[in-house]
């Protein structure tokens, strides 16, 4: 007689996976739902087995019973399809890695194009019941968006500092220690006079990295002058007026990458070299931009992967009941030094 066929990958049940694991149905339940529940040996033999057998949840059933869909939502900002931002496009990557760690996933959304206020998608998307809880980066300083959620009373967590009266669910940077980091390896590289180019201090980030690099200056004793682009003072303009100034710097600490570029190209139309000899250079993100500048240019590394299981860790703890933290999530930046500032390529 013909053995009875293996169930094909995805049809095979939880009981069967019991049996297959001497375990109770009860027991695979808690593996796949509550794993804090179930003793490590038991654990690792329901998952060997799930994952043998190929068993696949029911995704649809288990957000019936539990009102979960497992699903997070995350407000993507604004942005040019033919030109993305770099950094956000590495952090989107790491929050899926994240979610998808936990069994959950990532829907993306944004308001109409052309519409201002993504008030309305915020609350069609909840309306819906599509996620349980929500992502916000990019946040600003008394961000509408967060008092928005928060009124909705949904889970919610945010890449970047909400304010002091709005609630602290949030992960960032330390971008002052990151840039104080940055004078400090250009004060051991024997610079005396360096500079900063920053972009507007509207975003919270860029005033954190300015007021860092002026007060590790201070404290080192070193010449340090800054400029802030806008639009009357273009980038190239930014650059020339530290360049142009009373004590040329014999270094550049840029607050985003692109800005570095453009500190490249302002230094050598001034007929200087980029890189020791001529004007070092920094800058902060590390993009893939940094390593196919010539030189290779020195830059702040985010860990996007740390803040994404942070985020999706705290966001988790919301939707499971636990009481938030009172305070955000602050984490630690690595200067990745490379040729532009005279180590590598």
């Amino acid at each position: 007689m013909q053995g009875a066929r293996r169930p094909r990958r995805g049809a095979t049940t939880i009981e069967e996976v019991a049996r297959a694991a001497g375990v109770s149905r009860q027991t695979v339940s808690n593996a796949l739902n509550a794993p804090h529940r179930v003793r490590p040996e038991t654990l690792e033999r329901v998952t060997t087995t799930i994952r043998e057998l190929g068993y696949q949840p029911d995704q649809s059933a288990r957000s019936l019973r539990s009102g979960a869909r497992r699903t997070i939502g995350y407000l993507a900002p604004v942005d040019d399809p033919y030109d993305p931002n770099p950094l956000m496009a590495g952090f989107l990557e790491a929050l899926v890695d994240a979610a998808g760690e936990q069994g959950w996933r990532v829907l993306l959304f944004r308001p109409l194009r052309g519409a201002a206020d993504p008030a309305a998608a915020i609350d069609e998307l909840v309306a819906a019941r599509q996620v349980d809880g929500l992502v916000l980066a990019d946040v600003l300083a008394a961000d509408a968006r967060v008092d928005h959620v928060a009124r909705l009373g949904v889970p919610f967590v945010t890449f970047g500092r909400t304010g002091p009266a709005q609630p602290q669910h949030w992960v960032d940077i330390a971008n002052d220690a990151a840039m104080a980091a940055v004078v400090r390896h250009l004060a051991a590289l024997g610079h005396r006079r360096i500079g900063y180019l920053g972009a507007s201090e509207d975003l919270p980030w860029m005033a954190a990295r300015r007021a860092g690099f002026l007060a590790e200056a201070r404290r080192l004793g070193l010449s340090a002058g800054s400029v802030t682009v806008t639009a009357a003072r273009p980038e190239a303009a930014a650059v020339r007026e530290l360049l142009r100034g009373p004590e040329r710097p014999t270094a550049v600490a840029a607050g985003s990458d692109l800005l570095a570029l453009d500190v490249y190209e302002a230094v050598r139309a001034e007929g200087l070299a980029v890189g020791p000899g001529g004007v070092v250079v920094t800058g902060f993100h590390d993009t893939p931009l940094c390593r196919h500048l010539h030189p290779a240019l020195t830059s702040v590394r985010l860990p996007l992967g740390a803040i994404a299981a942070a985020l999706v860790g705290r966001l988790l703890d919301q939707v499971r009941g636990a009481t938030p933290p009172p305070t955000g999530v602050e984490l630690l930046t690595e200067l990745v030094v490379r040729g532009s500032s005279g180590a590598g390529p």
